[in-house]
Parts: C-alpha cells; sequence; structure tokens
C-alpha cells in the first residue's frame, strides 16, 4: 500500500472514531465554534515533524540458533545476550523471537539492533530478582540505584523493538499492593498467596525482605542521607526498576508489541532523542504501585501514536528531573507529537508533571480517547520543583467516566491547596519568594474536548506568587458533578465553553485575573452561573453568553467588588 492510501484510510478511520465516540456518549454533534471577541485563540497544532526512524542492515539471527529455548521452563538470557552479541559484531539487524514462551533474565540492548517478537512469542522476565543486578541509574526524577531494567539500553543509536509479542515483566514478584485498591476477595486471594503484610494490614509485600528494606530506605531518606553500596544491597528487594529502561538513546523504534506487568514504570525514555513509539499496547493491574504506561524524561523529538494504554498510574506522562537535580540537568522534554492513542484507565489520561523541573514544551496531542481514567488531562507540580511548562497544545479529546477531574491544574501536588469556594486563611497569606524552585505553566491551548461524567469538570489551581498563565479552552463540553474551578490564574480565556454541573456554580474563580469568558452556555436551572471570590479576583470579562437559566448569574463573595466585572 503506498503512503497516500495510507494517508487516506488514516483520515477515514479518525473520522468514524470520532463519530463513534460522539453516538457512544450521545452528544450528536461536535460543539458548534464561534467567533472569539478577544482574537486570541491560538490552539492550532504545532508543527512538529516525527523524527528519523532507525534503519538496519538486512540481517536476521534467531535465538534459537544460539541455545534459546520457548518452553517456559529453560532460562534464556545468555542466548537471547549471545544472539545480540553476534548480530551487532556483524555489523546489526534483527534478532528473532519466535513463538514460545521465553524465560529470561534483564535483555541488554546493542546499537543497530531490531529486537523483533513474532507473532505468538511471549517473553517472560524471571520473577528472581537476583538475576538483576544493582546499578547506578535515575528514577522518579533523581539519581538512584536500582535493579536493572528487564529491557535495558544506555547510549545506544539505532534501536528497535518490534513485532506482534508480549513483555511480561513479572510485576507481581517486585510490587506492593494497597488493600484499598482491591475488593476484599482480591486481597484474601492476594495474601493466601504468599508474601507478608505490614503491621498495619493495609500492604501486601512479595516477601519480607522488601517489606524490610521499604521501611529502611524510607529512613534513610527522611534523614536526607545517601545509603551506601553494602546498604543497598541490604535494601535490594524494594529497588523496584522499571520494564523498559533507554538511557541516552537516539533514534528508536517501539513498534507493535504487548509491554505488560511492570516491577515500576512501564517504559521510561530517559534523555533520548529521535524516538517513534507506535502500535503498542501497554498494560499493568489498575492497582499496581508506581504502574505507569509510558515516562517520556528529558527527551526531544518524540511521536507517540496509535497505542493503548491500561495502566495502575499515569499513562502518557512527560517529565523531565526532579528538583535541584533536574534543574542542573537542565534538559527538557520537548518536540512531541501524540495522537490516537486510547487510555482505559490510568491515574491520568496525557500528563505533564509532578517531576518537571528541567521544563516541558512544544507538546502536541490530539484525537485521543480516555475511558476511565481518574483524571483526563492533568498537569501538576509544587513548590521546589521549578521548570517552566509551556506552548502545550490540545484537541480533539474525548473522555468518558473519569472518577476526578477531567482537567486539572494542580500546583499544590503535596497537598494544602486552599480552598477554591472558600474565604483566604491566615496561612493562606503566607508570602513565598519568586526564585528557580517556583514552577511555571503557562500558554496551554485546549479546544474540542468532550467529557460525559466526571466528578468536576475543570480545576486551574496555580500558586499566589506563581498564577498559572495563559490557559486557553475553546470548544468544550463536559457534564460533571461539580463545574469549574480557578484560583491564583492570569490570562486565561473560555471561548465556546459549556460546563454542565449537576450542583454549584457553573464557573468560580478566585484571586485570578483578566479572565475573558466568551460565547458560554448555562445549563437550564444551574444555581449559580459565576462565582467570584478572594480580593485579588479582577477583570473579569462576560461576553456574548446568555445566563438567564441560571438561578443566580452572579455571585459577588466578600471583599470582591462588582467593577471586576464586565459584561
Amino acid at each position: 500500500m503506498n503512503n497516500r492510501s495510507k494517508s487516506i484510510r488514516l483520515r477515514i478511520l479518525e473520522a468514524a472514531l470520532v463519530v463513534f465516540f460522539l453516538i457512544a456518549v450521545g452528544c450528536g454533534a461536535p460543539i458548534p465554534q464561534k467567533g472569539s471577541a478577544s482574537g486570541k485563540i491560538r490552539t492550532a497544532s504545532l508543527v512538529l515533524p516525527d523524527g528519523p526512524v532507525p534503519a538496519f542492515p538486512n540481517r536476521e539471527l534467531n535465538v534459537q540458533e544460539y541455545g534459546g529455548i520457548g518452553d517456559g521452563k529453560a532460562l534464556n538470557t545468555e542466548a537471547i545476550a549471545k544472539t545480540i552479541a553476534a548480530c551487532s559484531d556483524a555489523g546489526g539487524g534483527r534478532v528473532v523471537i519466535p513463538s514460545g514462551v521465553w524465560l529470561t533474565g534483564p535483555i541488554q540492548l546493542k546499537s543497530r539492533i531490531d529486537l523483533h517478537l513474532e507473532k505468538g512469542a511471549l517473553v517472560v522476565f524471571s520473577p528472581d530478582l537476583r538475576h538483576y543486578p544493582l546499578i547506578d541509574t535515575i528514577y522518579e526524577g533523581q539519581r538512584a540505584c536500582r535493579r536493572m531494567s528487564p529491557i535495558y539500553g544506555k547510549d545506544l543509536i539505532d534501536i528497535a523493538i518490534t513485532g506482534n509479542g508480549i513483555f511480561d515483566g513479572s510485576g507481581h514478584a517486585w510490587r506492593p499492593v494497597k488493600k484499598g485498591k482491591m475488593t476484599e476477595g482480591q486481597w484474601k486471594n492476594l495474601v493466601a498467596s504468599g508474601g507478608v503484610v505490614d503491621g498495619r494490614g493495609t500492604i501486601w509485600y512479595p516477601s519480607a525482605g522488601a517489606l524490610n528494606a521499604e521501611s529502611v530506605l524510607a529512613e534513610l531518606e527522611k534523614n536526607n542521607r545517601t545509603p551506601r553500596m553494602e546498604e543497598y544491597e541490604a535494601m535490594a528487594e524494594s529497588l523496584r526498576p522499571v520494564m523498559v529502561k533507554l538511557h541516552g538513546c537516539r533514534n528508536i523504534l517501539l513498534d507493535g508489541p504487548t509491554f505488560q506487568n511492570s516491577p515500576a514504570w512501564n517504559i521510561h525514555p530517559l534523555m533520548c532523542e529521535n524516538l517513534t513509539l507506535c502500535n503498542l499496547t501497554i498494560k499493568n493491574p489498575w492497582y499496581s504501585q508506581n504502574g505507569d504506561g509510558l515516562d517520556l524524561e528529558s527527551c526531544r523529538n518524540a511521536a507517540i501514536y496509535d497505542c493503548n494504554f491500561d495502566v495502575g498510574d499515569d499513562a502518557i506522562c512527560m517529565k523531565s528531573g526532579k528538583n535541584e537535580y533536574g534543574r542542573k540537568r537542565g534538559i527538557p522534554t520537548e518536540n512531541v507529537h501524540i495522537r490516537n492513542c486510547i487510555v482505559y484507565h490510568g491515574h491520568g489520561g496525557f500528563v505533564i508533571g509532578s517531576e518537571m523541573s528541567g521544563g516541558v514544551r512544544n507538546i502536541d496531542v490530539h484525537d485521543c480517547t480516555f475511558i476511565g481514567t481518574d483524571t483526563g488531562l492533568r498537569f501538576k507540580s509544587l513548590r521546589g520543583r521549578g521548570g517552566v511548562v509551556e506552548n502545550i497544545h490540545i484537541r480533539r479529546v474525548f473522555m468518558k467516566d473519569i472518577p476526578n477531574q477531567a482537567i486539572t491544574f494542580n500546583m499544590y501536588y503535596g497537598g494544602e491547596a486552599p480552598d477554591p469556594g472558600g474565604e483566604t486563611k491566615p496561612a493562606e497569606i503566607r508570602q513565598f519568594t519568586v526564585n528557580e524552585e517556583t514552577p511555571r505553566f503557562q500558554n496551554v491551548f485546549i479546544s474540542d474536548v468532550i467529557c460525559r461524567g466526571a466528578a468536576q469538570a475543570v480545576a486551574l489551581q496555580g500558586l499566589p506568587e506563581m498564577p498559572i498563565r495563559g490557559i486557553e479552552l475553546k470548544n468544550v463540553s463536559i457534564t460533571a458533578k461539580t463545574g469549574l474551578s480557578c484560583t491564583d490564574a492570569d490570562r486565561v480565556l473560555l471561548e465556546n465553553v459549556e460546563i454542565i454541573p449537576a450542583r454549584g456554580p457553573v464557573m468560580a474563580f478566585r484571586d485570578s485575573r483578566n479572565v475573558t469568558i466568551d460565547h458560554a452556555a448555562c445549563p437550564p436551572g444551574a444555581e449559580v452561573f459565576l462565582s467570584l471570590a478572594g480580593n485579588k479576583t479582577d477583570g473579569i470579562r462576560l461576553l456574548h453568553s446568555d445566563v438567564a437559566n441560571a438561578k443566580k448569574d452572579v455571585d459577588f463573595g466578600k471583599n470582591v467588588r462588582p467593577d471586576v466585572l464586565s459584561r
């Protein structure tokens, strides 16, 4: 099939998916687009061409030729390593793992290697933790000592993992499980399977060693002391690796396989360049601790498309290091194009943060569907991170059954956020200095979003000393239990936004300024359309919006002057 035929087929498929979703959620048609009085909407797509795809010599080596046995019993670590080495020594090519069950320890990739799983190939990484040596690496945005990842590559060029097989990380041998995330029957079966439960009876661990090691590590971190290597050895059962770690690599292709049941995060490209991830299925149990799908950290030039996620933590996540370590590294995640992805479960569908201290910029997300994710579009950080998140363009995202917020910006990821509906408390008046530790989120453009069912439609939460700035929502329709809340924000534009809450105000702003609400829809019987609070609230414009359906159009809170609103 030529490229033109492929393009036509893809457009037809995209259109069919959009129509199907609209019918499924009962929308009937997209929200009509109306003109903007401000003329400042900038939700057009970024121009982010996909990066180069690696090419390989026409050479193919089969792991069976080097002693591999796919019976699910024989350990194939050495056979796979020999095959990769032989292919690399010959100049590169494809290493084939045929159909069968392939038990193995960690697989270390080499440059110019395409690791290819044929249909029917199931690679099961050994649940014996001793097969994974301790290495100096980076985890959750900081230097760390962890076990080697089941799939590992560092400082490589031209690498690929392709085919239609499955990688299983044997995460059950590594992960603790919280009782609150399981049904009573699941918890009972898990405890009966072995392992130990902590003293409170709330967390199950695969072994007593894992339980003890985690408490020792927590105590060392509490005392702000880096453990010695011998101490790490004693804690090794708790040092869970990500399943796929690609560190400092260029020209990467992941196309086709399923990656499931990871010990911690699933796929973690770190400081990589020119990545293409497509046609992947990324799975973890929904209760899996740190069970992220994809964490792109300090990477540039990435295309992520036609992937399905069903995971236990954030699904598609942009990161760039944590706190001082991330700021000193100073490598942003940038130039990322995400399209045509589906997320079934996860803490967030598309996420930025909270480890974003090196910055995140120039991200384009479109034509994605989130079903049952805890939150939909999730932006998170806190004081101490620093970093700048900017130029984020999101359009045509469809959501259903979101237990928390459909769209959320949370600069208090560590907690202690002020109550958007209450009065300012003395603790919230504390002055914070703006410095390198202050996170900045600005210029985020979201358009053509439909969500049917959320606990809250939108939550925009900045910091008093650093409001989130330049947030634009256009052609958005959300049904939720509660509406839109916005605290400590500047330059917010809501155009053709329809929020349908079951209770409370449709939109509530506190200590926010320079807000334009243009062509907004007010659902019949709304208690209050617009609630204004906080003595810093100013410059609120309500344009071309019929709010007659509300029982009360505007509620001015204490210390809010009526002249802050113009219409």
